[in-house]
C-alpha cells in the first residue's frame, strides 16, 4: 500500500525529472543563486580534507558534483529523479569525471539500501531538497552508519521563518509572507504542472535528532540580508545595493539572530568519535 509519504516523494520525482532538461537554464545566470552555490562551497571547502568522499543528497543536474570533483574529491551523487540523475550522468562525461563521480537512485529517506555506503567523509544536501519530505527524522537518523568517525554533515535548509517573506506582507503578499508559519501538515508546491508538499524545519530541529552522536560545528543565514533570489533582477538593478547587503551578510551570517532568519540556513555537524 502506498502511504502519503511515498506518493508525495512519487510527485516530486516526477516534478523535478521534468523540469531536470531546463533547470540550469532557468537557474545557472541567476546572479543570487551563484552567490549561494558560492557560500555553500565556501563553507564546506573548511571542513574537506584531500582525498575525502563525499554523499551528496538530492544532487540535481550535478553542479556541485562536478564543482567538488574537480577539487579532486570523489562524490557519490544520489537523487529520485531520474531526469536530474540522467543530467548528472551526461555532465560526468562530458567534463571526463565518470571516476571522480558515481551517482544512484535512491531516496533520502531510504539511505539504508544505498548500494554504495562508503563510509563517506562528508554528507550533503543543498538547497532545501530536504524540505521536500515530512520524514527528515528518518532521513537524520540514517546518517552515523554512513560516516567515518569524525565525518562532517552539512545541510542547506529552509526554515520556519524567513524575514524577507515577512518583509512581504507590506506589500499585500499575505499568503507568501506567512506560509512558513503554518506549515506543519507540509504547504503545497507546484513545479511544472506536478504538486507536492514541502516542510520547513528549524535548526533546532536538526540539532535534537543528532545530539546523541554529532556535534554542532556552526550555523549560518543564507539570504538573510542579501534578498532571495525569487525576487528577480534585485542584484542587477541595485549593484551598490547588492554588493554592500553581500558584505553585511558576510558579517553577520553567523551572529544571532541573522543565523536563523534567512530564506536558508547551513547547518554543520561533526560525527562523534
Amino acid at each position: 500500500m502506498e502511504t502519503a509519504a511515498n506518493l508525495n516523494e512519487q510527485f516530486a520525482e516526477t516534478a523535478f525529472s521534468r523540469q531536470s532538461g531546463v533547470f540550469d537554464a532557468l537557474y545557472s545566470d541567476n546572479t543570487i543563486i551563484n552567490y549561494k552555490r558560492k557560500r555553500v562551497r565556501e563553507h564546506i571547502l573548511r571542513s574537506l580534507k584531500p582525498g575525502n568522499h563525499i554523499l551528496e543528497l538530492n544532487s540535481g543536474t550535478g553542479e556541485d558534483a562536478l564543482f567538488f570533483a574537480r577539487q579532486g574529491f570523489k562524490v557519490h551523487a544520489t537523487d529520485i529523479s531520474k531526469g536530474m540523475q540522467n543530467e548528472l550522468k551526461q555532465k560526468a562525461v562530458q567534463n571526463g569525471m565518470q571516476q571522480m563521480i558515481s551517482t544512484e537512485i535512491c531516496s533520502y529517506t531510504q539511505l539504508q539500501q544505498l548500494k554504495k555506503k562508503g563510509p563517506y567523509d562528508l554528507i550533503f544536501s543543498n538547497f532545501a531538497g530536504l524540505n521536500c519530505t515530512g520524514e527528515l527524522d528518518k532521513v537524520l537518523n540514517s546518517f552515523s552508519d554512513l560516516l567515518n568517525p569524525g565525518g562532517m554533515v552539512t545541510l542547506v535548509i529552509l526554515p520556519k521563518f524567513c524575514l524577507w517573506e515577512t518583509l512581504l506582507l507590506f506589500k499585500g503578499k499575505f499568503r507568501t509572507a506567512f506560509r512558513r508559519f503554518f506549515s506543519g501538515g507540509g504547504r503545497a508546491a507546484h513545479v511544472e504542472g506536478v504538486h507536492f508538499k514541502c516542510w520547513y524545519y528549524n535548526s533546532t530541529y536538526i540539532k535534537k535528532h543528532l545530539k546523541a552522536g554529532f556535534d554542532i560545528i556552526n550555523t549560518e543565514g543564507l539570504c538573510t540580508i542579501v534578498p532571495p533570489s525569487y525576487i528577480e533582477g534585485f542584484a542587477e538593478k541595485h549593484p551598490i545595493a547588492y554588493r554592500c547587503l553581500v558584505y553585511a551578510e558576510e558579517k553577520l551570517k553567523s551572529a544571532w539572530p541573522w543565523r536563523n532568519i534567512g530564506d536558508y540556513y547551513i547547518i554543520s555537524l561533526k560525527k562523534k568519535d
